[in-house]
């Protein structure tokens, strides 16, 4: 995956209500350690993924299959960039879009058979593609390693309301768990261990990339029809 949006992470500042932080309880700690587990297990995430940038930003609403890590949505631009709108699949290595001038609230079921240029993921440089890598990993078909967590800097920072549903704030290591980049990222977990949120703050960007789970209904996640995305 890309290591460089991996490496690009930073502490995130104020947000969504947190306070000083805390060493994780027992429970957090477990509920942390199974939160990307649970979105593999899950089978898909229906994700709403703001990505900033200079000219406004983009949205990109979807869905993310976890077990083949690929992602399929539509991605709208905010103020003056609508230069990405369109369709978009991806997986680790690359991006397939289906550019629109007027593209729909949400993606087809069925991608459209033809209208689809294939790139490689860029790796560092770019904040959509770093965004599309880190959304890719926030599903492991593993439990993290609690006993690790807190030795790596895993903290509580506090807790707030995501559409309606009370979650604890953590931060957390990366989404490949590496003690080296601890508390870079921060998760809203819920009671369950359920992902609602995930902010991250990527070196391009000068605001933080924000990941909303459960936006929308989850849609399977289809193969643009004649082409296989490599893994």
């Amino acid at each position: 995956m890309a290591a460089a949006a991996t490496t690009a992470f930073v502490l995130l500042g104020n947000s969504g209500g947190p306070t000083a932080p805390r060493a994780l309880t027992s429970d957090e700690v477990n509920r942390l350690a199974i939160t990307r587990f649970l979105n593999y297990q899950a089978g898909g995430r229906a994700v709403t993924i703001t990505v900033p940038n200079a000219a406004g930003g983009l949205v990109v609403t979807g869905s993310i299959d976890y077990r083949t890590h690929t992602g399929y949505g539509v991605v709208h631009g905010i103020g003056r960039d609508t230069s990405s709108d369109g369709l978009i699949q991806w997986t680790a290595t690359t991006v397939l879009v289906h550019p629109m001038t007027d593209p729909p609230a949400a993606a087809p079921a069925s991608p459209p058979a033809s209208g689809w240029y294939s790139r490689p993921l860029r790796t560092s440089g770019m904040t959509l593609d770093s965004s599309l890598a880190i959304a890719l990993r926030l599903g492991s078909d593993r439990p993290d390693n609690a006993a690790l967590l807190p030795q790596s800097g895993a903290a509580w920072v506090g807790q707030d309301q995501v559409h309606g549903r009370r979650t604890d704030i953590m931060n957390g290591p990366d989404a490949d768990t590496k003690a080296s980049t601890s508390g870079t990222v921060r998760y809203w977990i819920g009671s369950d261990g359920t992902m609602y949120r995930v902010q991250a703050s990527i070196a391009s960007a000068s605001q933080p990339v924000v990941f909303d789970f459960d936006t929308q209904t989850y849609v399977p996640v289809q193969p643009v029809p004649g082409v296989t995305p490599a893994p």
